[in-house]
């Protein structure tokens, strides 16, 4: 027994022994590295590395969190960080949760120094997440550079191919594809070009976009909905049919119609539908056209970009300006010249720093048009017919949709949306005045949404069916004004003529007296 106490003992003071040696080495080497020289230290890292590749047969990709010159973090790190997050994080032991910037959920990704595996037809490799931390005498000017992390990607170098080509454009496109499941919807604007240099340089400000229109909710016949739904469907799963017949991947819809008829809801429903970002451009606060190019290249796919009241936004929707044809001056006698006025200062000036219709159509339809993919451009305007025809043409906005007033198909959508009702006895009598008279669905559905909490279906409709006959009314009594002030005009006109002719009638008897 004593014997074996003294094996015991000799054991536990060997490993003692080790693991105080193995402190001491650890100690010395963080000692050593602080004050080792950076070019030294980078020295020996590729001369481990060089041997490590000489005797093992595993090869590693490493994605670093920031890149060089740039203040953001990495899209090839984030593609990774939100595949692995996806797909493998369910077979990690260390997890760190957080909140997305443009998320409205928790994230749950690896935490640092965590591995965990992954298998791809066939092959097996492994994700690790390091963090370096920054050498204590340097000083560091900006945040991503106090810590460094790191997802190193491992695997047999008998695979390298397969990574190359397969894996690594898998993980990147999966990796995008969670991002868009998991992120919050925004809404753009764009800031002033005063705004688009410094350290804190923004083209585009965003919010939340939680506007809560669906085509459900949308007051439209529902075949029309089925046709739009059916486009967008298309459009959203056309990258390779659009790349086959060489068009850029994008698409234009022209919104027109009267106010009220419901196209800035439109708009919200084709976002929430497609799950897109929308970017609203305010033309009157863009200079020039090359502000315009910065701004639509500045704008990420997956978005709509919008411009409300085309027709009032800036002087584009006129036709072009002809040329006209000077008329033949006569000289004066003395043959002098008449001097031109000078121009007046800054109209040159003032002339380039605008967008032109060339310029707007070169955002839409140009060469600059085809960088990035999946985009749709939508115009709304209330006059159709005051826009240039080049602007609205086909392969520029390529779907014109009329919001019209509301039909009995819409009403029956907003009655089913405000009141929960399918049917109801003054159905008829609505159907037979909304074929008579024109309101929008934005007064139908004030008229139908309840004044209290308690929903009276009767009250609603009937409130409705009392604007309907008084907006019938009024049209009647303008018909009747407009019809008399045509028989006055007329009237008018036969009094002018008599007039003319008797007095005709008076010089030419006068004549024959003579």
């Amino acid at each position: 027994m004593e014997a074996i106490a003294g094996d015991v003992h000799a054991h536990g003071y060997g490993w003692a022994g080790v693991w105080s040696a193995a402190a001491s080495l650890i100690f010395l080497w963080s000692m050593v590295q602080q004050h080792l020289p950076a070019q030294l230290e980078e020295h020996l890292a590729a001369l481990s590395r060089r041997l490590q590749a000489a005797i093992t047969p595993y090869v590693t990709i490493s994605i670093d969190e920031h890149v060089p010159a740039s203040f953001g973090r990495s899209e090839a790190y984030l593609a990774a960080e939100a595949y692995l997050s996806a797909t493998c994080a369910s077979a990690a032991r260390r997890l760190r949760a957080d909140l997305a910037a443009d998320s409205d959920r928790m994230s749950v990704a690896v935490d640092d120094h965590e591995e965990v595996a992954d298998d791809f037809r066939g092959a097996k490799l492994w994700w690790r997440k390091t963090k370096t931390l920054p050498r204590g005498n340097v000083i560091s000017w900006s945040a991503h550079e106090e810590e460094r992390r790191t997802y190193c990607l491992t695997f047999h170098r008998r695979h390298r191919g397969l990574v190359d080509a397969l894996y690594l454009p898998h993980v990147l496109a999966e990796g995008r594809a969670a991002t868009v499941r998991n992120r919050q919807r925004r809404l753009f604007t764009n800031n002033p070009s005063s705004d688009w240099s410094g350290y804190d340089a923004r083209v585009w400000s965003h919010v939340k976009l939680e506007h809560p229109s669906t085509f459900a909710t949308l007051g439209m016949h529902p075949d029309k909905k089925r046709d739009i739904i059916d486009d967008l469907d298309m459009f959203r799963d056309g990258k390779d049919y659009y790349a086959s017949v060489g068009k850029a991947w994008k698409r234009g819809y022209l919104l027109f119609g009267p106010p009220g008829t419901g196209k800035s809801t439109m708009i919200a429903a084709m976002a929430k539908y497609l799950d897109y970002d929308v970017y609203d451009l305010e033309l009157t606060s863009v200079k020039n056209n090359t502000e315009l190019r910065r701004l639509f290249i500045e704008t990420k796919g997956k978005s709509i970009i919008v411009v409300e009241d085309i027709d009032c936004s800036l002087d584009l929707t006129g036709k072009r300006k002809k040329k006209k044809k000077k008329p033949n001056k006569k000289k004066s006698k003395s043959g002098d010249k008449k001097k031109k006025a000078p121009p007046a200062p800054g109209a040159g000036k003032d002339e380039e720093n605008k967008v032109t219709l060339s310029g707007l159509l070169n955002f839409i339809d140009g060469l600059w048009s085809a960088c990035g993919g999946e985009r749709i451009i939508v115009f709304t305007t209330n006059h159709k017919e005051k826009l240039d025809p080049a602007l609205i043409r086909r392969g520029r906005m390529d779907v014109h949709i009329e919001m019209s007033y509301c039909c009995f198909e819409s009403f029956k959508v907003l009655a089913k949306n405000y009141l929960h009702v399918d049917d109801h006895e003054l159905f008829h009598e609505i159907r037979q005045l909304l074929g008579a008279v024109n309101m929008t669905p934005a007064d139908v559905a004030e008229n139908l949404m309840p004044k209290s909490k308690k929903k009276d279906v009767d009250t609603s409709l009937a409130r409705l069916v009392k604007a309907l006959k008084e907006a019938k009314e009024e049209a009647l009594a303008k018909a009747l004004a407009g019809a008399e002030h045509e028989e006055g005009a007329e009237d008018d006109d036969e009094e002018e003529d008599d007039s003319s002719s008797s007095s005709e009638e008076e010089e030419n008897g006068k004549k024959k007296e003579e």
